[in-house]
């Protein structure tokens, strides 16, 4: 998925009055952590290249996860979006969903990545 098509697909799915800029930036946050906190700690950190997403990031800058994954960006900005226009109840759904999906990636990524500090080892 590409910062474009997150955009269209949120805006499809949930029509809204953010700033593209925003938006971008809450999908420049979501990667920051994915890189930091799941892809890093995994042999192959190397040879992925993040910089944070701003104005001058092409829309056509594909997302650091994956198909069939890629439901994490829609799930993470529509919570943040319902955060910022303060419909708690909205949020919390959206939320555990954003939990969910993140969740199922980095299972995903664990099983499929071999931590630093392991070996991998046959019986």
């Amino acid at each position: 998925m590409t910062i474009l098509e997150a955009i269209n697909a949120i805006n499809k799915r949930k029509p809204n009055t953010f700033e593209e800029s925003e938006i971008v930036g809450w999908l420049s946050e979501l990667d920051s952590k994915i890189k930091l906190k799941i892809i890093d700690t995994h042999e192959g950190a190397e040879k992925v290249s993040f910089t944070p997403y701003g104005e001058e990031t092409p829309s056509d800058t594909v997302l650091l996860v994956p198909e069939p994954f890629s439901c994490v960006y829609l799930s993470w900005l529509e919570s943040r979006m319902d955060y910022a226009n303060g419909e708690y109840d909205k949020y919390n759904n959206s939320a555990m969903q954003y939990n969910s999906d993140y969740m199922e990636f980095e299972n995903y990524y664990h099983r499929m990545h071999v931590p630093y500090g392991t070996s991998l080892k046959f019986f």
